[in-house]
């Protein structure tokens, strides 16, 4: 249902896109995102790009909610970035992700739709719908001699100031307002150029570190750290330096200015120490949940030997090491090698052997009884999909944070005929937003 009326469409909202905006038809079929929608919606939409085979447009008047629509616990979710789904409740976000992981593996993974709706289970909530992030990034921008230290806004050009994060823990959720006020009053006395703030805050451990993103060069590192340390009481204060285009920098070295130099973050049954530059799951009892999901689709014992690929600093290698002989792990990424070998030594685990490179080219040469791969947003690469394979493995627990590069990798399993997915289950640890993580067993194809 679409009426245009004053330059304005009216949409009657049909569903979610795998992102920040619902979808809607016009009369004549061409499709619509819409901004600010929720299924069921009636919306007044005000079209702001108009394509050949689709437009977008943003919602300026709501004429009849939806059921699935709610009252946000943030008052500028219609202009941060942050929470495109906040105003969804909460089956209907758990659904929409759902239908998400179906949607991609039948639409990418040409997988049959009966075969893909038995595949995916319920999306799991494993946590808080709100305060479950034990890291927020703010955006830097300066204009002249003083600075504008926000969250990124919904169209991401822009910086909104952010008084407080919902979406931290409720103890940490005015640590956006302290950092930015001590920033601000650094940028405007020392003229700082920051990229960008990362802030992580652990319930467990009580940690706190504020992490500066900048380009080399001269820095006032002590009064930075001392405005810092007096305005958030961080338990640690680094400067992450970094070279290249702006979407593609490298880290080049990090710099503690105060405290222990890293972040501690309790998961699992153990303790983690990671670095600002290394990757950890922003939802921490979301992070454990995989972790019992991978080993209860693997159900490792003590004499089989395991394979971590894109490994990170150890969410799944530590646990897999208190259980197997023994664990190949693979990482790329220069800081988070270096994590989980401090993280291997702080646990006494000595079972396994981490190795710094690319999946493929430093592909373990053993034989693995089980397997994890948890890849970045863009998947397996297909020379990684033939050779685990090629593995004897009587199962491999793929870990995805993107339905569409999980569908297709899926399809080239199929294509080897080799380990077949039994059970895929969508877990949700980034509640108000699109994102999904999924969890897919695969064990041997039979015949």
């Amino acid at each position: 249902m679409a009426e245009e009326v004053r330059g304005e469409l009216t949409l009657r909202v049909e569903r979610m896109a795998y992102g920040p905006d619902s979808v809607a038809h016009r009369d004549d079929g061409k499709a619509v995102f819409v901004s600010g929608g929720v299924p069921g919606d009636l919306v007044r939409a005000r079209v702001d790009q108009d394509g050949k085979s689709l437009s977008h447009a943003v919602v300026t008047e709501v004429l009849e909610p939806s059921e699935m629509r709610v009252r946000p616990a943030c008052p500028l979710v219609p202009v941060c970035g942050g929470c495109p789904w906040a105003g969804l409740s909460e089956g209907a976000q758990l659904e929409q992700k759902r239908s998400s992981a179906v949607d991609a593996l039948v639409r990418i993974g040409h997988m049959d739709p009966a075969r893909a709706e038995s595949l995916v289970a319920p999306c799991e909530s494993p946590g808080e719908r709100w305060g479950y992030r034990n890291k927020v990034e703010l955006a830097f921008e300066r204009h002249g001699r003083r600075s504008l230290i926000g969250m990124h806004d919904r169209s991401g050009t822009g910086v909104v100031k952010v008084d407080s994060c919902p979406l931290l823990d409720a103890r940490h959720s005015k640590l956006t307002k302290s950092v930015a006020g001590a920033l601000s009053y650094l940028s405007n006395s020392h003229g700082l150029d920051i990229d960008r703030v990362g802030i992580r805050a652990s319930r467990r451990t009580r940690e706190v570190e504020i992490a500066l993103w900048t380009e080399p060069g001269p820095f006032p590192r002590a009064q930075v750290a001392k405005v810092l340390q007096e305005a958030t009481r961080a338990s640690s204060v680094v400067r992450v330096l970094t070279k290249g285009p702006k979407k593609a920098r490298r880290v080049t070295g990090v710099e503690r200015l105060s405290g222990a130099g890293c972040w501690g973050e309790q998961v699992a049954g153990g303790t983690m120490l990671l670095s600002a530059p290394s990757f950890f799951q922003v939802n921490t009892k979301g992070a454990e949940r995989l972790v019992e999901l991978v080993m209860e689709g693997l159900d490792p014992d003590e004499g089989d030997v395991a394979m971590d690929l894109y490994c990170g600093a150890g969410t799944f290698t530590l646990p897999l090491a208190r259980r197997v002989s023994w664990v190949d792990a693979v990482e790329s990424y220069g800081p988070a090698v270096r994590d989980l070998r401090r993280n291997l030594e702080r646990a006494g685990l000595d079972n396994v052997d981490a190795v710094g490179g690319d999946a493929g080219r430093e592909f373990p040469d053993s034989d693995a009884d089980v397997i994890v791969v948890d890849p970045p947003r863009a998947g397996l690469a297909e020379d990684v999909v033939e050779r685990l394979s090629e593995q004897p493995a009587r199962a491999i627990a793929y870990v995805s944070c993107d339905p569409a590069t999980l569908a297709r990798d899926l399809a080239r399993f199929g294509e080897r005929g080799v380990f077949s997915p039994v059970r895929i289950t969508p877990v949700d640890l980034f509640p108000q937003t699109f994102h999904v993580e999924c969890v897919t067993l695969l064990s041997r194809a039979r015949g």
